[in-house]
């Protein structure tokens, strides 16, 4: 009686079940759930949403098609002048002044006789070396007998013969070195993701800017995740250093009082829609190409992705700086979108979407029929025991 009972109940779900599989087949796969929408969903969206954000749809199918080279960066104003000299002295340089004398010493110990008795002057050489002297904020230093002197602008050599002028008069035939102990004028402060960060004395004052990294113990980062600015004055300019590594043109000169920061900044991308993997993606490289990102996320999802629906999504500017968003189209089973999407550099920020197909939508039906079917069957089984 029991498995009697059983039966009847299995024939009663099944009609039940049934009528529900009807129902779901009229209601159509519209209503399945779904990663995204599909290429012809897009395309009719965005011609329909000119009106709000302005996107522009671009299918790409020859060369022509493609984004529009860069802009060339922004770069100083050419500057051909020689560099300043090296020992330039400025305010906050601290200098290194001996004073050298014969006969008559205007600075050393007073003149004795050659030897006991002797009538003979002393004729050796002395020399006074002054404690270490910082140039004031008015570019000013103060020596015995001499005064203040502005040194500001001026070379080592140049302040020498300032002080030979100076003493003549007070001391027999002076000789004076002046060096510059530590310097100020003749740096660069460089900071940020580096080796040493800190104040560097420029060597030659000649130096590129990937010198002035190499100077400064190298980056710390990887390359193509960094960015390099460099404020000149009221003027600041940034490059990303791979760009600087691979290009002359942007290798500048750096003169002293530049500030140098390296800026720690990962491109990335993301990848949505039905692909074999939705993820965000860092750059593997400084240049990424559309063809290795989609190789990156899995290509499209044999089961839910269309190859025909690659879309690059891109927030660009135009001339005047406005931001203009672009849909870039692809459709990868044209064998030529595969050479074009090699030539398709990706930017920071991209968003890569793989379109859904509609062929999929069948076999998810059939996924939630089997789902509730598979209850039924078994019930039927045991019903037959």
């Amino acid at each position: 009686m029991k498995l009697n009972n059983a039966s009847a109940f299995g024939k009663f779900a099944a009609k039940r079940v049934s009528a529900a599989a009807a129902l779901l087949f009229l209601a159509g796969c519209a209503a399945l759930p779904t990663s995204g929408p599909t290429g012809t969903q897009i395309r009719s969206q965005i011609a329909d949403d000119a009106s709000k954000l302005g996107m522009t749809l671009v299918q790409v199918a020859t060369v022509n098609d493609l984004p529009r080279p860069p802009e060339p960066p922004a770069m100083f104003r050419p500057d051909y002048t020689p560099g300043p000299a090296t020992d330039l002295v400025g305010p906050g340089d601290v200098l290194s002044i001996a004073i050298f004398e014969t006969g008559v010493a205007l600075f050393g110990r007073p003149v004795t006789s050659a030897g006991e008795g002797s009538g003979g002057l002393d004729t050796s050489a002395r020399s006074e070396r002054f404690p270490p002297m910082r140039v004031s904020d008015q570019g000013t230093i103060t020596i015995p007998f001499v005064g203040q002197l502005n040194v500001a602008g001026l070379t080592t050599r140049q302040i020498e013969a300032q002080l030979r002028q100076a003493l003549r008069g007070k001391s027999q035939n002076p000789q004076v070195l002046v060096a510059i102990a530590e310097g100020l004028t003749n740096s660069v402060i460089i900071g940020g993701d580096i080796a040493r960060p800190g104040r560097l004395v420029l060597p030659t004052n000649r130096e590129k800017l990937s010198e002035v990294v190499a100077l400064a113990g190298g980056n710390k980062g990887e390359i193509k995740d960094l960015l390099v600015r460099v404020s000149r004055n009221d003027e600041v300019q940034q490059w990303r250093l791979a760009d600087v590594l691979d290009d002359p043109a942007l290798d500048v000169r750096i003169f002293p009082s530049d500030r140098i920061t390296l800026i720690r900044a990962p491109q990335s991308f993301t990848v949505l829609g039905a692909p074999g993997q939705s993820s965000q993606f860092p750059f593997p490289a400084a240049k990424t190409s559309l063809i290795e990102a989609i190789a990156m996320a899995g290509g499209a999802n044999p089961n839910a992705g269309n190859a025909r629906a690659i879309f690059v999504f891109r927030i660009d500017r135009d001339e005047t700086g406005k931001e203009v968003p672009i849909v870039y189209h692809f459709n990868m089973m044209e064998a030529s979108s595969y050479i074009l999407a090699q030539k398709f550099a990706m930017k920071d920020k991209d968003v890569v979407y793989v379109g859904n197909a509609l062929a999929n939508q069948p076999s998810k039906l059939v996924q939630v029929l089997s789902q509730l079917f598979f209850p039924l069957v078994a019930l039927q089984q045991a019903g037959a025991l």
